[in-house]
């Protein structure tokens, strides 16, 4: 196949000539396809050593006893979709200056991963906060932010899809996803801000960990595991995308020849 059906038109001179030099999506597949395999292994290896890790060997929470054994599901959970998000915003960001060709392809791929992990931050919220609080759901700042999060993620996934010119709703969806980004530090820091009923950040890189060592590693490894499939998802679903396009492209060159 043509490895430029997809490649930029022409390259800006200038500093940004080298992110155009790996825009193009045959040099991209041609690194994808031989890593996909790994990164699913070592994704389903880690993800199952840390929950089974965490659910049957960790020990139980002294306050919330076995209920926060769910936290093994939970905050990897947030904290991919927040880092989706993020990544959202950055691939958004090279579209609309840079034109880049593979971020407008990572950008609709990120959207229905990133809304999967948020969904699954969400659902595995209101199983722990109904044993803790008594309601499956109450109108914290912490869930709220959420909740927003995962409203972008979908108003992305529809607006990308609502133009009939793609590029237009690329484009489109770029804005809104750099305005939503303002979301990710009030998630972050809502716990601080506001009186909320959701417990403060138990990890911290400069104050410190309120979680034990026994419960911390297995937290941590789970973590990594759904980094990795965030990773995994989101490179399989654009290797997909663009061996799509790539086959659209070929059949309409053949029918406009015939």
């Amino acid at each position: 196949m043509n490895e430029n059906v997809l490649a930029p038109s022409a390259v800006p001179a200038g500093g940004a000539s080298w992110l155009h030099r790996y825009a193009n999506p045959g040099r991209f597949l041609r690194l994808a396809r031989p890593c996909l395999p790994w990164l699913a292994g070592f994704s389903l290896i880690l993800t199952v050593t840390g929950l089974i890790w965490g659910y049957y060997f960790a020990p139980a929470d002294w306050e919330q006893g076995d209920a926060a054994r769910i936290m093994y599901v939970h905050v990897p959970a947030a904290w991919v979709a927040m880092a989706g998000y993020a990544a959202l915003a950055v691939a958004s960001f090279f579209s609309l200056i840079w034109r880049h060709p593979l971020a407008d392809i990572a950008a609709e791929e990120i959207g229905p991963v990133g809304a999967g992990f948020t969904f699954v931050c969400l659902v595995s919220g209101a199983l722990w906060g109904k044993p803790m609080w008594g309601a499956y759901w109450v109108w914290d700042a912490r869930l709220t932010s959420v909740l927003v999060l995962f409203f972008l993620y979908l108003g992305h996934i529809a607006l990308i899809r609502a133009f009939d010119n793609p590029q237009h709703g690329h484009r489109a969806a770029a804005i809104l996803a750099l305005v939503g980004a303002v979301n990710l530090p009030i998630i972050v820091f809502s716990v601080q801000w506001w009186n909320t009923l959701h417990q403060g950040n138990t990890i911290s890189i400069s104050g410190g960990s309120k979680i034990y060592i026994t419960m911390l590693y297995p937290l941590l490894i789970s973590s990594l595991g759904f980094y990795l499939t965030f990773i995994t998802l989101v490179v399989a679903r654009m290797s997909a995308s663009i061996m799509e396009k790539k086959t659209r492209n070929l059949l309409l060159a053949a029918a406009e020849r015939s």
